[in-house]
């Protein structure tokens, strides 16, 4: 379905890799100014993906679109699309200014331009006054601004970023998230951002898209994605691993009951759902501690197996009779061996698909 403004549409892209499937009909659109974080794991396609929407690869079906008409037949230079690869890809031969250059260069175009926009580009990553020194003098953190320099430079009509941070130290990634992020909303342009890091998705991007298995899983905004996850693999992925099996007793409310007690999620992602089906529960790891046995709905008890200190809360792993072992985010610790019962919020709680 063409959404209104969309600048890019991918429609059902398939690719077959050394004879096996790997992409099976994936579709996804970016809109104008627009970040969307593609979140998937390694090897899932990925990349792959980002090289036939820049025309270097070609699928073996499907189409990529531009403004409404294809681009399937047009030259990878013709796009205008910036790639920035995760390793940077700098000439270590060639000073900073004539790597952020080169793209200007490769164009044709005049000397006073090219100054301008090497100016211009280094401006919006704070490198200014790097001109002259060479690529390999500077730090990871300083490369990857060049590299970033670089796809900018050309003014091009889309930008996409194939990890670019995965391989810095998390201090400097988060610092250069954020610098990211604020970048991208100040040029305005449209982003596709390749990534297997779940927390540099949702901080980035203004859509999340999830490739699993070859298929988009789900896309949304990353309040609805990690809020609303459609299925067990999908909240697999984001890092949830609290899962548990039970009846529905009531739909109105939606009561779900198994050996551990009642609980009513506050969302649910199944459709036609009567009296007497079984469907799985999600629990998110947030939950409170109750200082007495709690036998009301959504609340579970059990033994500390494990508590550790995270800085802004503990982690809490429970052995629960009849679900094994659970996490959960807790604002105090509590001892290893001990009883303990928690309460879960609603919202915590999804009824999955």
């Amino acid at each position: 379905m063409t959404i209104k403004n969309n600048l890019l549409e991918v429609r059902d892209i398939y690719k077959n890799y050394e004879g096996a499937p790997l992409l099976k009909g994936v579709s996804l659109s970016v809109e104008s100014g627009e970040t969307l974080c593609l979140l998937g794991r390694s090897g899932s396609g990925k990349s792959t993906l980002l090289r036939i929407i820049t025309g270097l690869e070609t699928a073996d079906r499907g189409e990529v679109f531009w403004n409404g008409s294809s681009i399937d037949a047009v030259p990878a230079w013709q796009r205008r699309f910036g790639l920035m690869f995760q390793d940077y890809a700098l000439f270590p031969h060639r000073s900073v200014e004539e790597n952020v250059a080169f793209g200007l260069r490769m164009q044709g175009e005049q000397k006073a331009h090219i100054a301008a926009r090497v100016k211009e580009a280094l401006d919006l990553v704070n490198m200014t006054g790097f001109e002259k020194r060479r690529v390999t003098d500077l730090s990871g953190g300083e490369q990857q601004r060049i590299a970033l320099a670089r796809a900018l430079a050309p003014q091009p009509r889309l930008l996409m970023l194939d990890e670019p941070l995965a391989a810095l130290d998390r201090a400097l990634r988060t610092e250069l998230q954020e610098e990211l992020r604020g970048l991208l909303h100040q040029t305005g342009i449209p982003a596709i951002y390749v990534t297997h890091d779940q927390e540099e998705a949702f901080m980035l991007g203004d859509r999340i898209a999830i490739l699993a298995e070859g298929v988009i899983e789900q896309q949304g905004s990353p309040e609805e994605v990690y809020n609303h996850p459609k299925n067990r693999r999908v909240a697999e992925f984001l890092g949830m691993s609290n899962f548990l099996e039970g009846e529905v007793v009531s739909v109105d409310p939606l009561i779900v009951k198994n050996p551990v007690g009642a609980f009513e999620p506050g969302s649910c992602n199944r459709e036609n759902i009567a009296v007497g089906s079984r469907v799985n529960l999600l629990f998110k790891p947030a939950a409170e501690i109750v200082k007495k046995e709690n036998n009301e709905n959504n609340s579970v008890s059990g033994f500390v197996t494990e508590c550790v200190f995270q800085v802004l809360d503990y982690k809490l792993r429970v052995s629960i009779e009849g679900a094994g072992v659970m996490e959960f985010n807790v604002l105090e610790g509590c001892p290893v061996d001990q009883p303990v019962s928690l309460s879960l919020d609603a919202r915590s709680i999804v009824c999955l698909a």
